[in-house]
């Protein structure tokens, strides 16, 4: 009978999990909670959180800031050999720059069906011929507990907005009440 190791850490999970714990910063920071990741030969080379209200830079995602980690480390743009682990489904813009970035792979979290450019709204990663590069996109890993937490920020905001205007929740301001 053969043993298998207590914990894999080459597999989507436990990179995954790497990935929620940047996402828990972000959450702590007020910042949407997304987290990121980058991977080479088994081995964590950057690490990146949501920073877009902290550094008041729209295009501070944590893939963006992700793939500049891993560009430093590496001293090289090209991040091929590779693997980007996120907790949400890639944007446009993120989308956009891992292509140029040439890592063999993606994987995320949750999908982000109106704005996510890895199959949800569309697939900048894998199937898009004008593009000098394809990654391998690969989606659902973790997926309840990426969005859970987005699920427990959004609400948590929605409650403080409330909050601080004095007006009830929408859920419990229907009709006859």
């Amino acid at each position: 009978m053969s043993e298998e190791p207590i914990i894999d850490l080459t597999s989507d999970a436990y990179f995954m999990e790497q990935a929620l714990r940047e996402a828990q910063k972000a959450y702590a920071a007020e910042e949407v909670p997304i987290g990121a990741v980058v991977v080479q030969e088994g081995r964590v080379i950057a690490r990146a959180w949501n920073q877009v209200e902290t550094l008041r830079d729209a295009t501070a995602h944590a893939e963006m800031l992700a793939l500049t980690a891993a560009q430093n480390t590496r001293e090289d743009w090209r991040l091929d050999g590779c693997t980007l682990y996120v907790t949400k489904e890639p944007c446009p813009m993120c989308a956009g720059a891992i292509v140029h970035c040439r890592p063999d792979r993606v994987v995320f979290g949750c999908p982000d069906l109106r704005a996510g450019a890895a199959g949800g709204w569309i697939n900048l990663l894998e199937a898009n011929p004008p593009l000098n590069h394809r990654c391998e996109a690969t989606g659902g890993v973790l997926a309840d507990e990426c969005v859970g937490l987005l699920q427990r920020f959004f609400r948590e905001a929605r409650a403080k907005k409330t909050e601080n205007s004095g007006s009830p929740p929408a859920s419990d301001a229907g009709p006859g009440k």
